[in-house]
């Protein structure tokens, strides 16, 4: 018999234990719709209200943000096809690591979390790309926010919902 679950599976069990959510709930985001990042993201979910890769301490999600304004730090962000959207790592100084946001995409899957990218369309408000899962990264060579020569982490991710 196999005992493995689903991310999807955990998620509801963990959602539902831990008294914020229903079942019911638990479908979370719709593809389309629009989202204010604080009170219908981060007031729920929780994770870092300003950083562009968010990981919920208490739900096993990674919110992804694109901004159009992630091109002045060189952040390169797009879809590549209809199911494929390319999103820069986390750092604007310096060469980025695979340290905190970026080794949270890096290892969402063995770690049994999702990745739910949004789009800011204005000032707070994001629109839900959808259900992503890292596909492969490559390594850059671009500028700092200081013009200074770094490496960049760029992410494949594949929508997966």
């Amino acid at each position: 018999m196999n005992t493995d679950k689903t991310i999807s599976e955990h998620r509801q069990q963990d959602l539902c234990e831990d008294g914020h959510m229903s079942t019911e709930e638990a479908t979370f985001f719709s593809v389309g719709k629009r989202y204010h990042r604080q009170s219908d993201l981060h007031d729920k979910y929780g994770g870092n209200r300003q950083s562009g890769i968010s990981a919920c301490a208490k739900h096993p999600i990674i919110f992804l943000f694109s901004s159009p304004s992630g091109k002045e730090s060189g952040y390169k962000d797009g879809f590549a096809s209809t199911d494929t959207y390319i999103y820069s790592g986390e750092g604007a100084i310096g060469d980025m690591e695979f340290s905190r946001g970026n080794k949270a995409i890096l290892n969402h899957q063995a770690d049994g979390r999702e990745l739910h990218l949004f789009k800011q369309e204005k000032s707070g408000l994001y629109q839900y790309l959808g259900q992503f899962e890292y596909a492969s990264h490559k390594i850059l060579e671009g500028e700092d926010i200081e013009a200074n020569k770094r490496k960049l982490i760029q992410f494949k991710l594949t929508r997966i919902q």
